[in-house]
């Protein structure tokens, strides 16, 4: 998706935001990131692990899920318009460290929040969503693999693993939130597709 101003669109009209191999991996990702989170809960939880059971199928399925997890990404790198999104997403100006600003200081105000095709806060959450998942895999590999590193290495492994998984579960609880109270940015990831008036309120600067 280019940033190129074309012929503006009528009024009520709808904007392509996602192409289908984005929301695909969107999906995806998800699907694997929840079945990461379900079967941590249930190995460490006392009480679910009682009532779920099996353990060794359990871990089974989470070092399964979380192997998998970079493989959408990677395949949806054939599609243009994800690696274009991602060079967005990787990208700060001056209306990012505004928009950052306003949200640190609660200023509501759409004017002091001026975005792009995604504001400040989709690009850290992305940027630190995707450190995090390597990070456990890298330490879910060390676990696993024991025969391949020192007890020091995956001692320390191991602390980091569980206590970023503890984050990444609040941060993606706190994603999820965000996503429920914005029924237009839910429709878009589902359809591919937002409002004009959407845009143009939440992503003013945003030329599609």
């Amino acid at each position: 998706m280019s940033l190129r101003a074309e012929t503006p669109a009528p009024a009520g009209a709808r904007i392509r935001r996602f192409s289908r191999a984005e929301r695909w991996v969107h999906r995806t990702t998800a699907a694997l990131m929840g079945v990461c989170v379900v079967t941590a809960a249930c190995l460490y939880i006392p009480q679910l692990a009682v009532l779920v059971g099996r353990r060794a199928l359990v871990v089974r399925i989470h070092e399964c899920a979380g192997l998998a997890l970079p493989v959408p990404v990677l395949l949806g790198l054939a599609s243009r318009a994800l690696r274009t999104d991602l060079r967005f997403l990787n990208r700060f100006g001056p209306h990012d460290r505004m928009w950052l600003r306003a949200a640190l200081v609660r200023d509501k105000r759409r004017s002091s929040r001026p975005a792009g095709k995604f504001n400040a806060g989709q690009k850290v959450y992305a940027a630190w969503i995707a450190g995090a998942t390597l990070v456990m895999l890298g330490t879910g590999l060390m676990m696993w693999f024991t025969h391949l590193t020192p007890l020091m290495w995956r001692t320390s492994a191991t602390f980091v693993h569980d206590w970023l998984a503890l984050t990444i579960g609040v941060v993606l609880a706190g994603h999820i939130g965000m996503a429920l109270g914005d029924p237009e940015a839910r429709r878009g990831l589902r359809t591919g597709a937002v409002s004009r008036e959407w845009a143009k309120r939440e992503h003013p600067l945003w030329r599609p």
